[in-house]
Formats: C-alpha cells, structure tokens, sequence
C-alpha cells in the first residue's frame, strides 16, 4: 500500500514538504495521551532475544533512527513508537540557524537514495534542551550536536561545548558530528589534531554539566582515506570514547542511475549507494577497535538482511533513515519482525552471540 502511495503520490510532492507533514502528524500523535504507547504496544520489538546492552543501555531492539529527521526534538517518543529501539535526535547547533537555501532535499528513486543539504537547519541547542527537560523514558534518544555554520573554525569547540552543558543532562547518549558535507569546513574537524581538543573539550563538558557520566560517540564520514580511519578509531580508544556511528553522508556520486540533474545537485548522499561503503569502514574500524567500542552502523540500510550482516560485522546498533523514506512508518516494525525471524533460523541465541 505504501509503495502506492509514495509512487503515484508523494513522490510527487517535494520531499522537504513531506518531511514537514510527516512532523506535524508525529507531534499530534505525540501530544495526544495514550497514542504513542498504544503504538508502542502494537509494534515495538516484541522478540526479547533482539534486546541489546550497550552504552549502560538497554535496548529493546538494535535497529534506530538516524539524526536529521527529528532535529529539533518534537517528535522522538512518537517515532520511537514505530518501532525503532532508539532515535537520535539534532544536528543540533548552539546557535539556532536556517540552513541552506531550498530546495535542498532531493529524492533519487532510481537508487532508493536521497541527497540533502540541508545545512543543519535548527532551532539551536537551547530549545532542544527545554523540549528534552522532563521528558518521558519510553524512548531511548541520543543527541548529536554539530557547529554552528557562523562559528569560525577557531572557536567550534567553545560551540560544542555551549550544546553540550545544555544537552548532556537530558540525553541518553552524546554524538559529536564532525562529517555533514554541508557546513563549510566542518570535515577538516575530523583530522586528529583538531578531533582531539574537541572531543577533549567536550567530554569534560558533559562531565561537568550531568550527575551521570553520558556515553560519547563520534560520528565519522565515508569518505574518509583508510589510514584516517584507523587514525580516529585509535583516537577514540585513547579519548576513552564509548562508540563511533559510521558512517555519514557520501559526498562521492559513483554509479548512480538518476537522472544527471539530480545525481549533480551538491550535498550528502544517504541511501542504497551507501551500503558497500558504510560496510567497509564498519568491518575496518571492528579490527581496529577488537570490539573495545560501541559501533553504529549506518548508510544503505534498508533490510533485515542489511541489519542482520552489519551484526555479524562488528556492529553494535544499527540506524536508519532513507530506509524509512522509501519504506513508509512501519518500516522499522517490519525489519524488526524479519530479523526476529532471521536470529530464530540461526545457530544463535541472541545479537550478542552473532555478532561475536
């Protein structure tokens, strides 16, 4: 039915303008008392064999949401109804900002892929607090926090830091995104001489900002050269950082079967063309890291099977979104069902057993 549906009508529609719909029916189900735990009940993860701990957390399922779709926090517990074991709210950046010019989200239905460049449109790290503050625990949600577009590069630790002690009190986890494509200059945070003083910064940040110690991640590109890989994940041991979420948008347009105009707009590549990729740097960064690290694996997810093989490669969580576009609301539900059967028909008893 949902196939139908996005073919013969929301393919149609342009795609930021479905995303704002999308947000206001999830912030009524949201505001309405008893809709999203009546969904939970009808299609959260049921199989408690799916349930996975990581973080200091226990998760109902291993499949979650991908920051970018709930940047601003107004509908998380209504999408962790769908089905999704946790979702991740943000970017979100210390000042509020705009983003870029639209259009600026563009569907590649061709290639089950999406482009953005969104440019981390937000209404800022202090309204994301207030919407977090006193919120329920139905929903695991993590935060990730990026730079403001207006901040120099000099002063972006200062600006990770200002989100942080607004944020860490009211997030289950912290990802600090150092990969969009689409803040000038952000990428070159990812070199170690400039991801250390940040992460460095911002760890203290939340230390001193939360009575609980919040776990830290750092959410990588694919395009990153190999040796840098392995330059941040052994970064991240050193740090004593809790995770890495691999991997980002690609800026890379390889074998695409869109038609040129779209396949050349500027920004991130999500979706199907990402899978290879996203796998490589998961399967690199489990040899690196000998499983001393949470991994989340994100980019081409769009299957049980997807979920099932970033497992058995050293996968921790996984996170969708693209997915979900071309999948409808119960996608999650679905893949959830799926895998619950997959780990049935296997040699093992739980997640944890297949992904050693």
């Amino acid at each position: 039915m949902y196939r139908l549906l996005f073919a013969r009508v929301i393919s149609r529609v342009p795609a930021e303008s479905v995303h704002h719909a999308t947000l206001r029916a999830l912030r009524a189900i949201q505001a309405t008392p008893g809709a999203a735990p009546l969904l939970r009940r009808l299609l959260a993860p049921r199989d408690p064999a799916l349930a996975v701990r990581a973080l200091g957390l226990e998760f109902p399922g291993p499949l979650g949401l991908a920051a970018g779709f709930d940047k601003d926090a107004v509908a998380y517990e209504a999408l962790g109804a769908f089905g999704f074991g946790h979702v991740e709210i943000g970017t979100v950046t210390g000042r509020p900002q705009p983003g870029n010019p639209s259009p600026r989200l563009f569907r590649l239905v061709p290639d089950r892929a999406v482009v953005n460049r969104m440019g981390f449109n937000n209404e800022g790290s202090e309204a994301a607090a207030r919407r977090l503050r006193g919120r329920a625990t139905g929903t695991i949600v993590g935060v990730n926090i990026g730079k403001t577009k207006a901040v120099p590069e000099a002063s972006a630790a200062a600006d990770y830091v200002a989100s942080t002690e607004r944020l860490a009190p009211h997030a289950d986890y912290l990802v600090v995104n150092v990969s969009s494509p689409n803040t000038p200059g952000l990428r070159n945070l990812q070199a170690v001489e400039h991801l250390r003083p940040l992460l460095t910064a911002v760890r203290e940040a939340a230390d001193r900002s939360s009575r609980r110690r919040v776990p830290l991640l750092v959410k990588i590109a694919p395009d990153l050269a190999d040796d840098d890989i392995d330059a941040v994940a052994d970064l991240a041991l050193e740090l004593g950082l809790d995770g890495i979420i691999a991997t980002n948008t690609t800026i890379g347009r390889d074998a695409l079967l869109s038609p040129p105009a779209l396949v050349k707009e500027t920004g991130g590549l999500s979706g199907a063309p990402l899978k290879e990729r996203s796998l490589d740097v998961l399967r690199r960064l489990r040899a690196r890291t000998g499983g001393r690290l949470t991994l989340v694996s994100v980019g081409g997810v769009e299957t049980a099977d997807d979920v099932w093989e970033r497992i058995r490669a050293g996968a921790t969580l996984v996170q969708g979104y693209t997915g979900m576009i071309y999948g409808g609301p119960l996608w999650a539900h679905r893949v959830n069902r799926a895998l619950s059967r997959r780990l049935r028909a296997s040699a093992f008893r739980t997640l944890d057993e297949a992904r050693r």
